[in-house]
């Protein structure tokens, strides 16, 4: 599995490291963190994790925009390339991914294309990203959404967005908190 690791963290670097360094810190940052809360899933799912965490932005890079949602671009872009099915459903999905899809019409799409995943593993993946700022530095959850919503503004579909998904989003890092305290996380 390191191996699926390392073919993902390539890909993001191929993607990302050029065309968007600002994202390839957030992106390299998001993937050490993931890394560092691996113990939050089971043993097999840790590489899925990493992985997953390398690729949650590529959909940024601008030869991938089909829709112009990053999370859906993305996940197709890993079909295509025939990664691992997995992995793709959990970039199209990642951090509350549905909720921004419907406000951008998108939630059919979505949800008719890849199959969301409800799991330690989804819940890790969108700590590792809502705990990130956009330089790699270390947030809050809250720092991370207030954040977000200063730099789109008040009118933005993302601000939007990020308001719908907080309590999800605040859940997720909590269920994770929890996982890596040996606490039984509440149900999802």
């Amino acid at each position: 599995m390191a191996q699926l690791v390392e073919t993902a963290q390539q890909m993001a670097r191929t993607k990302l490291e050029i065309a968007l360094p600002r994202r390839w810190s957030h992106v390299q940052a998001v993937a050490a963190k993931a890394r560092r809360i691996a113990a939050a899933v089971c043993e097999e799912d840790r590489d899925i994790l990493v992985a997953a965490a390398w690729l949650h932005d590529v959909g940024y890079n601008p030869e991938l925009v089909d829709t112009g949602f990053h999370s859906l671009d993305g996940g197709r872009w890993l079909r295509r390339e025939h990664f691992d099915e997995r992995i793709a459903a959990l970039v199209a999905h990642h951090s509350c991914a549905w909720l921004e899809a419907e406000e951008r019409g998108l939630d059919a799409a979505l949800s008719d294309e890849f199959s969301r995943e409800e799991s330690a593993v989804a819940d890790a993946l969108c700590f590792s990203d809502m705990t990130t700022g956009p330089d790699g530095q270390d947030f809050e959850v809250l720092e991370r959404l207030a954040e977000i919503q200063s730099r789109y503004g008040p009118d933005h579909l993302v601000t939007r967005f990020i308001i719908r998904a907080e309590p999800e989003m605040v859940a997720a890092v909590g269920r994770t908190q929890s996982r890596l305290h040996g606490r039984v996380p509440q149900p999802m």
